[in-house]
């Protein structure tokens, strides 16, 4: 019987930015979860894992463990040396969004007191001051990890963006396409951003302004327009050109951002263009930031 490789999945991030709901999301897809995890004892708890026959494992760690954070990208190369299926995220947020989560939650962020040495320090860090140290602190681990950017998403949108992440193949490069609106802000989780908002938009067309991307009607009204069929292309050639060399260089998520003014007619069209035409040949994961979260808000 051949033996399925242990499946590790490292969850770090900005104090703030839903790790928690991330690892909520893993427990119920079934993994085992390890919240705050310092990492001196990473490479003894896969060990112990790996005794027991563990295969999912997802573990959480954060600014917390500080003095040891620079350990974790060699001890990742090192599990995937060991044969290990290991894919790391990493969860951020702005830093105007996680003032705001903060002040609604009113707790006190894990760097907010300044360490004298002594123990005995009473001094304090703003909270900004703080985020900003810690960002800076998580600068390395961010440039080893797929980025999500929870600024402008709903939990439930984070944890169906978490699953479909964790559900792609491994070893193989994941290609995310994401529409979304500039005036909420660009995602800062994009490798690669394309403005489409000088396309001729169906918002002003009465029978298609309450409809969306996705929608025949919209489909077909941007199809006719040579502009938007231009921008396709363009965008097309771009990555067909690159996306080998970008596999070759052993990357793991490639996410493509198209942001149009509300994020629900053209930045969605493309979005479903290009995940089609793309999925032929690489692993496609598809969001549309604006539309999933309408789908996932509350009924009133």
């Amino acid at each position: 019987m051949t033996l399925v490789p242990m499946e590790l999945v490292l969850i770090t991030g900005m104090s703030g930015s839903g790790k928690s709901v991330a690892l909520h999301a893993l427990e119920d897809s079934g993994f085992y979860c390890v919240d705050n995890l310092p990492p001196e004892l990473l490479m003894d708890l896969v060990a112990l894992e790996k005794q027991h026959a563990a295969s999912r494992v997802a573990i959480a760690m954060d600014v917390r463990s500080a003095s040891s954070l620079p350990l974790v990208p060699q001890q990742l190369s090192q599990l995937r040396a060991m044969g290990l299926r290991v894919k790391a995220l990493f969860l951020d947020a702005g830093t105007g969004t996680l003032v705001r989560r903060y002040s609604e939650t009113r707790r006190k962020h894990p760097l907010s007191l300044i360490d004298s040495g002594n123990g005995l320090s009473n001094k304090r860090r703003d909270l900004v001051e703080a985020i900003e140290l810690e960002r800076s602190m998580l600068e390395a681990i961010r440039a080893e990890s797929h980025v999500i950017d929870s600024s402008m998403i709903r939990a439930a949108q984070l944890q169906g963006y978490v699953k479909a992440l964790i559900g792609s193949p491994p070893a193989q490069l994941t290609l995310v396409f994401e529409s979304f609106a500039f005036k909420r802000g660009v995602p800062a989780d994009a490798d690669y951003v394309f403005d489409v908002r000088m396309l001729p938009n169906p918002h002003y067309e009465r029978d298609l302004k309450e409809q969306t991307g996705r929608d025949a009607a919209v489909a077909s009204f941007l199809a006719a327009q040579p502009e938007a069929q231009h921008m396709r292309d363009q965008i097309t050639q771009f990555l067909t050109h690159w996306l080998p060399a970008m596999a070759r260089d052993h990357r793991s998520y490639v996410t493509v951002a198209i942001g149009c003014t509300g994020g629900q007619h053209r930045s969605v069209y493309l979005v479903e263009q290009l995940a089609q035409h793309f999925s032929a040949d690489w692993v496609t994961l598809k969001r549309h930031r604006e539309l999933d979260g309408l789908a996932v808000a509350p009924k009133t």
